[in-house]
């Protein structure tokens, strides 16, 4: 069994690799800041945003592995190593809907409040 160190090294290694060849996860990345943030200052929110946010990187994540996985086994074209890739980038289509729908539900009614009154000031 390898030390705990040597785990989070590997981590660490995958995240880099993730956040350096994967546009969509730095974009998603940036989203969940800016709702994050959001959430902070409205004093709304906050756990929902968060859990909707790591969800869709998560989902990022596990996409990245699967897709260099397939490529690793089979750097041609074959419908099932395609069906793999579309099902693992499917799996964050539908967390990134679901963070969608969370924020829209826990920051939406506190952000309208708040345009609202400041546009009737």
């Amino acid at each position: 069994m390898r030390p705990f160190s040597r785990s989070l090294e590997a981590a660490a290694v995958g995240l880099h690799y993730a956040w350096r060849t994967q546009p969509h996860l730095r974009f998603e990345a940036g989203v969940a800041l800016a709702a994050v943030t959001l959430a902070l200052l409205l004093g709304t929110g906050l756990v929902a945003v968060l859990l909707a946010s790591t969800l869709v990187l998560v989902a990022e994540l596990l996409n990245t592995a699967i897709e260099a996985l397939v490529d690793l086994v089979t750097p041609e074209h074959r419908p099932l190593a395609a069906a793999a890739k579309d099902a693992a980038a499917g799996a964050v289509l539908v967390a990134a809907a679901f963070a969608v729908a969370v924020g829209l539900a826990a920051l939406g009614p506190a952000l309208w409040s708040r345009l609202s009154a400041w546009v009737a000031a």
